[in-house]
């Protein structure tokens, strides 16, 4: 089926919803009518950073006298209308000096405005952050922007600086598991998370079996977390966004900077192709544990050959054809890779597994008001297993592969309303699991056999509307479809699961398709500069799932789609907030509490272990809900920084087939969750900062009962998820130290950071086992219950430097 047939399948299937977006689009538009009738005039172009031409996302506008302002959209752009007159434009942006111009406004004028960082202006100059209030007069709720300056100050794990964990450490967001790579939010699983690499999404996140991130620090721009009232113009996910954005290059000057530490050195290029038009960064990291243990394992010895390393290749490309047309060419190149080998056993197994990303894009002003992006986005996760042991071999392998085309729009329609609307369309490819194998001159190779193909698009419209001084809404509708397409082969069982007949479905032909509209609403009430009650309502569809039962990356762990069997997740979630900025915008404070309710949630049933039949048929089906209250406290000025976050939450899961139908908690329950981040700059030299973690004891099901079975010790396991280990807690702390230069012109300038991780070397549980000794013929045996613990106290030390 091609994109054109996939389109207008929509439209005739569901052309009532289409209509419905259409004149709602018409109505929101309706609004603007009366504005646009005045003789009004737009400001409007690029906020960007002086030294290096980097788009400002989220930059401040600002009208002065008026109380009307605005932000930057994610390409720095901005569109202000105004009636005739004479303006004070105030731009700023956090950690710039604030630029203020006159104009007297009497046509339509484009303006493009360079702050600079602070660090490049003299002492007197007052440094401003967002828009005064934003916190509170905004209608977001959950979304949080950190840069990677905020980041790199933190602690970092061996010394790797990672733009996840640091989410982590927001409430409401749990990490999967000692020094683990994955996270979950607000009861969701780690599948219902949509992270996004320069729009591109990217299904797994982890290296060194989740212990790292993909994201290399010195690559980065920007990173935006979404975990409540999800605008329109997202979806696919239930729980979260996590929006990376990639540096653009510096088109001012070339510089390099990079890093050497214990495990991984990292290394970054970037400058212009032709000055303040074109520019490009290249960005590549890479460990060198194989290399350091080489000379540890001679060739003789019998896991000579074994090794493990990552590395991961960032660039990024663009032009500016004029103020109204620049491309944008990014990609992401990521890959794992372990060896083992034991010849005594004439063993040997190679686990290769990463991602691969493109991203082609186009933003286009067609007039002072209207800006759009189109995107051409390919990405490409494959993980494989191979086992080799005297003539036996075998192979496992699983992936998804997809081609992906958007088109959105920003129209600056008023200060009053802000309406962004699009679609997009993804072709994807599944590669749920596939077995093959030989032993001797057999083997068996059913490659190809469980592979799928599907089509997903959408159509979004959403308007940020200022009600009145006091209220604020932001609401928008997405309609999702998807459609599972061959060629594909259906089978019919019966109670027993044996095949009874056969469906064949040639390529293209549809197989089975699901749709639905995906309301979003966020109200804003605020009642002075100081104080707000937000609330909001988001309803989300999730067409692709995870499956997994463990909770790192295995090979049991498998991405599929929505098919005959498998329905999609949906859900609904409803939060509201208290917000609070304190001392002039000093300390910021929010309370929110959330309520979401999940349909169609996966697991595999119990004891499941990977066989040649089609995953799916080991797959079960429930519900899940999650409920909660965080509390976040918010230091943003002063020598001191840092915030307080806290989650009281409730996760539960039920399923038919598992734990006797009866409700659980999920294995991400966590009922407390406590975090305290500080960060001191004492003065140019030196800074300093902490991080202090609690959260109760993860769950997960042990056995009850041992008894012997015909001379076999059997295990009796109790309740799914019946157990919770000890609490998790931990002490980080880390120092940055940036020596004066020698040399006024210094052109390599470094800094020494210097981590601890877990300071106190507490032995946090990452799993139980059970261990046994002494015999039962004489009536010794016993069995107890050990803890398996990963890091202790861990110092680190890197050099980072810049040229």
């Amino acid at each position: 089926m091609t994109l054109q047939e996939f389109h207008l399948y929509l439209a005739y299937r569901h052309r009532k919803t289409v209509w419905f977006i259409v004149i709602l689009m018409l109505l929101c538009c309706g609004h603007v009518l009366p504005a646009s009738a005045q003789q009004q005039f737009t400001i409007s172009g690029y906020v960007r950073d002086s030294t290096n031409g980097e788009s400002l996302i989220g930059a401040t506008v600002y009208v002065k006298g008026t109380g009307n302002g605005l932000q930057t959209n994610t390409y720095g752009f901005y569109a202000i209308s105004l009636p005739a007159g004479d303006y004070t434009l105030v731009f700023s942006f956090l950690g710039y000096a604030e630029k203020k111009i006159q104009l007297q406004l009497n046509s339509n004028v484009p303006q493009n405005m360079e702050l600079a960082p602070r660090l490049y202006q003299a002492k007197e100059v007052v440094i401003t952050d967002k828009r005064k209030d934003e916190h509170v007069k905004s209608t977001d709720m959950g979304r949080i922007e950190m840069t990677t300056i905020q980041v790199k100050k933190l602690p970092a794990m061996m010394g790797e600086v990672d733009v996840l964990k640091a989410l982590q450490l927001l409430p409401g967001v749990q990490a999967a598991g000692e020094g683990n790579a994955g996270f979950y939010v607000r009861g969701g699983g780690s599948d219902q998370n949509l992270i996004l690499l320069d729009e591109a999404p990217v299904y797994n996140t982890g290296h060194l079996f989740g212990f790292f991130s993909v994201f290399n620090a010195d690559a980065i721009k920007n990173v935006t977390l979404i975990k409540g009232g999800m605008p329109a113009n997202y979806g696919g996910r239930l729980s979260s966004v996590v929006d990376v954005t990639m540096k653009e290059g510096n088109n001012k000057t070339f510089q390099g900077e990079g890093g050497i530490g214990i495990i991984a050195s990292r290394l970054s290029f970037e400058g212009p192709i032709k000055k303040d038009k074109a520019s490009f960064i290249v960005s590549a990291r890479r460990t060198y544990i194989d290399v350091l243990t080489k000379p540890f394992v001679s060739k003789s010895s019998s896991f000579g050959g074994s090794g493990y390393y990552f590395y991961d290749l960032n660039m990024k490309v663009n032009y500016t054809f004029s103020d109204k047309d620049r491309v944008y060419l990014s990609a992401y190149l990521g890959k794992d890779v372990f060896t083992y080998r034991n010849a005594e056993r004439s063993f040997e197994s190679h686990i290769p597994w990463g991602n691969s990303t493109a991203t082609l894009r186009w933003n286009h002003v067609y007039n002072n008001r209207l800006f759009s992006n189109v995107s051409l986005i390919y990405n490409d996760y494959k993980f494989a297993f191979s086992a080799t042991q005297n003539s036996f071999n075998m192979r496992l392998s699983s992936g998804i592969r997809d081609l992906n085309a958007k088109m959105d729009f920003d129209y600056f329609a008023s200060f009053k309303h802000h309406l962004k609307f699009g679609f997009n369309y993804i072709n994807h490819t599944f590669i749920p699991s596939s077995v093959s194998g030989r032993q001797g001159a057999s083997s068996f190779n059913p490659e190809n056999v469980f592979r799928k193909y599907a089509h997903e698009g959408a159509v979004y419209l959403a308007d940020d509307w200022e009600l009145s001084p006091r209220f604020k809404l932001n609401a928008g509708i997405r309609y999702s479809g998807f459609m599972q397409v061959g060629p594909y082969t259906h089978y019919q069982v019966d109670a027993n699961g044996t095949k009874t007949d056969s469906t064949q479905y040639g390529r293209g032909q549809p197989v089975r398709s699901y749709g639905g509209l995906e309301p979003r609403v966020a109200l804003r009430y605020s009642w002075n500069e100081e104080h707000a009650i937000k609330a909001s309502v988001t309803r989300n569809n999730q067409f692709i799932h995870l499956v997994t039962n463990a909770g790192t990356t295995l090979p049991t762990d498998i991405w599929a789609p929505s098919t005959f069997k498998v329905k999609p997740q949906l859900s609904w979630q409803y939060a509201a907030g208290y917000f609070r900025n304190l001392k002039n915008n000093t300390y910021e404070a929010s309370l929110e509490i959330y309520f979401k309710d999940m349909r169609n949630q996966i697991e595999f049933r119990q004891g499941y272990t990977p066989t040649l039949k089609d995953p799916e048929e080991d797959f079960v089906f429930g519900k899940g809900w999650a409920y909660g209250a965080e509390l976040l406290i918010n230091k943003k000025k002063g020598a001191f920084t840092g915030w307080l976050g806290y989650t009281l939450a409730w996760t539960w899961r039920q399923f038919p087939d598992l734990n006797a139908g009866q409700r659980y908690p999920a294995k991400y329950d966590r009922r407390h969750d406590l975090v305290l981040v500080g960060t001191y700059d004492l003065n140019k030299k030196w800074s300093f900062s902490g991080i202090f973690i609690f959260g109760s004891g993860n769950t997960t099901t042990l056995p009850e009962k041992f008894y012997f079975m015909e001379g076999t010790l059997v295990q009796e396991y109790g309740s799914v998820n019946g157990y919770r280990m000890a609490p998790y807690h931990r002490l980080d702390l880390s120092a940055i130290y940036t020596p004066t230069p020698r040399r006024p012109h210094q052109r390599i300038k470094g800094s020494w950071a210097f981590s601890i991780y877990n300071a106190y070397s507490r032995k946090n549980p990452y799993f139980i086992y059970f261990n046994q000794t002494g015999s039962a013929q004489d009536g010794t045996l016993e069995v107890s219950a050990k803890q398996v613990s990963l890091f202790p106290i861990l110092p680190s030390v890197t050099w980072n430097f810049k040229f």
